[in-house]
C-alpha cells in the first residue's frame, strides 16, 4: 500500500487525503499546529489516515502532496523530499501572503517557487484550479463525454505523467501544460482558473491566458 505525505491540512489537503484514503492509498497528514489538532479530521478519514508534523509526512511518503498558503513556503522540509515527486496545489494570494515582488512582476511561477526550494525534488502543478468541495465530486469515468479536465506542469516529465493518473484516478482528464515556466497560464485570475472545462476547452483557455 503506497503512502502519501501531506503537508498541509486545509480544505484541498483534507478533500485530496480523503479521496486518496478512499482509493486505498495510506495518508500522513500535516499542519503547522501539531498532529494533535487533527484528531478529529483523522478521524473522519478513518483508518489509512495518521497525523503527523511535516517532516513526517515528508519522510513517510513515497511522494507528497504541498498545501499550505504560499507565505509558508519556506516552511516546507527539504531534505526527506529529495528525489520525490511533490504536488503542488498552491495560488498566489497577496490578500493573505502578502505582495511577492517577483510574483507581482511576473518573473516567476508559484510553482517554480516551490522548484527553487526543492532542487532536489521534481515538482508538479496539480490541483491548483479546481475548488475543494469539487475534487471529490466532480470527476466521472474515462471516456465519458465532457469530462472535466484539469492541467499540470513539470520540469520532470516522469511528474507530470504521474500528476496525469492520478487525475484520472479521480475521475479527470489532463491537459499537460508543459514546464513549470508556463503554469502561470492556470494561476488565479486566468481563464482556466476554477471554471468547470473539459480537455479542449481548458487548452483554448491556456492559450487565451495573458500574463
Amino acid at each position: 500500500m503506497t503512502r502519501v505525505g501531506i503537508i498541509g491540512a486545509g480544505n484541498i489537503g483534507s478533500a485530496l487525503a480523503q479521496g486518496l484514503v478512499n482509493r486505498g492509498y495510506e495518508v500522513v497528514i500535516s499542519n503547522s499546529r501539531g498532529p494533535a489538532t487533527l484528531a478529529d479530521l483523522v478521524a473522519t478519514l478513518g483508518a489509512g489516515a495518521t497525523a503527523g508534523t511535516p517532516e513526517q509526512a515528508a519522510e513517510a511518503g513515497v511522494w507528497v502532496i504541498v498545501t499550505v498558503p504560499l507565505k509558508a513556503l519556506d516552511t516546507v522540509p527539504v531534505a526527506p523530499l529529495a528525489g520525490k515527486i511533490v504536488l503542488d496545489t498552491n495560488n498566489y494570494y497577496w490578500e493573505r501572503d502578502g505582495h511577492i515582488l517577483e510574483l507581482d512582476e511576473k518573473q516567476i511561477t508559484t510553482s517554480q517557487m516551490l522548484q527553487r526550494h526543492l532542487p532536489e525534488s521534481k515538482v508538479a502543478k496539480a490541483f491548483n484550479h479546481i475548488g475543494a468541495a469539487e475534487i471529490l465530486t466532480a470527476g466521472a469515468p474515462q471516456g465519458t463525454p465532457g469530462r472535466r479536465a484539469l492541467a499540470t506542469a513539470s520540469d520532470a516529465p516522469e511528474a507530470a505523467q504521474f500528476v496525469t493518473d492520478l487525475y484520472d484516478a479521480f475521475g479527470y482528464d489532463t491537459v499537460n501544460i508543459g514546464p513549470l515556466a508556463d503554469s502561470w497560464r492556470v494561476e488565479r485570475d486566468t481563464p482556466a482558473y476554477g471554471v468547470r472545462q473539459d480537455a479542449d476547452e481548458l487548452r483554448a483557455n491556456l492559450a487565451a491566458a495573458e500574463r
